[in-house]
């Protein structure tokens, strides 16, 4: 009897031929955001800590500062605080009716999303530098 019925399952799961949809890669970069920016709220206060308890320490913190790559990965943590919370907006936008719950206005709003974000990400370069 188990040999008559047979499962629907997929055939190619070569993951370099799935495309996944725009949506999907915002909800995913939402997720990715968040745990990066929670991560890097404990690092930044680590750094404000060390800035604030004695003039040493924001000696030692303005040296940690000054190196390149500090500061490419301070310009990251602003984009994906920029993604996490134009992503954040957007889905409120959703939940409150605002954004139509349709395919269509999803992929929109995602694209329209990555667009603000790639903005405020030229923008956190020009601060950071």
């Amino acid at each position: 009897m188990g040999e008559s019925v047979k499962k629907q399952r997929p055939v190619n799961l070569d993951l370099q031929t799935i495309r996944f949809p725009v949506t999907a890669i915002a909800s995913i970069l939402h997720r990715v955001s968040g745990v990066i920016t929670f991560v890097a709220v404990g690092i930044l206060l680590w750094l404000l800590g060390l800035s604030l308890s004695s003039q040493d320490g924001f000696s030692r913190a303005a040296a940690v500062m000054d190196s390149f790559i500090v500061w490419f990965v301070l310009w990251g943590i602003l984009t994906a605080l920029a993604w996490h919370i134009v992503g954040g907006i957007r889905h409120l936008l959703m939940d409150f009716g605002y954004i139509e719950e349709t395919l269509q206005a999803g992929k929109r709003s995602a694209v329209i999303s990555f667009v603000i974000t790639v903005v405020l990400s030229i923008l956190a370069g020009v601060l950071v530098w």
